[in-house]
């Protein structure tokens, strides 16, 4: 069993990558679990920026490998806003109706908008990996489920919210499982079947 260290403690990003990597045998560890404290200042410009700082905080924390990832959602009309600024685009609970009241007078047809995350990956030598991902979607007319968090409840993929599906179902289409799924073929080559083993 290995252990990675991932660059949070957010529980719902927790959940989603433990789902995703313990097939690998590999042990997810918050930074809470790993003894971690720094909140280094986030002022990359790209959301792979962003990541790296994060995973080199911690990594220089522990030694161990580390997985960041820095994720947001990207809108059409608001010409690629919020973007790298997305948690930070409005008060806690409130970023879903600052977003809806901006695209108020958007038509159906320009509501286009994709989700991406940038997943960085330290590995035990400290070479670092970027992995990226994307789940393009639309934006509803209002908040809808239950599931989710942050824009989830008004990214609709299909004709149902993020916040609308499962967490089997999220893990199988959202950006931060494509990059994870990125990642594990990766780990899977680097460290074999027999990794579980470890």
């Amino acid at each position: 069993m290995r252990n990675i260290v991932l660059a949070t403690n957010n529980s719902h990003k927790l959940r989603e990558v433990r789902e995703i990597l313990e097939p690998l045998g590999i042990t997810v560890l918050s930074q809470q679990e790993a003894g971690v404290q720094v909140e280094p200042e986030e002022n990359g410009s790209t959301f792979a920026e962003n990541a790296e700082i994060k995973a080199r905080a911690v990594y220089a924390e522990t030694g161990l490998p580390v997985l960041a990832d820095d994720s947001g959602l990207c809108v059409d009309a608001l010409d690629g806003a919020p973007g790298v600024y997305s948690a930070r685009f409005a008060p806690a609970g409130e970023l879903c109706s600052k977003l809806l009241s901006m695209m108020q007078d958007v038509p159906a047809a320009q509501r286009t908008a994709k989700f991406v995350t940038d997943i960085a990956f330290i590995d035990e030598n400290g070479q670092l990996l970027i992995c990226e991902g994307e789940c393009c979607g639309t934006i509803g007319y209002e908040e809808r489920g239950t599931n989710g968090f942050g824009y989830d409840p008004v990214f609709f993929y299909g004709d149902r919210s993020f916040a609308e599906l499962s967490a089997q179902e999220k893990n199988q289409v959202s950006h931060r499982a494509n990059a994870l799924k990125k990642l594990y073929d990766v780990l899977k080559e680097r460290y074999g079947e027999s990794h579980a083993d470890k």
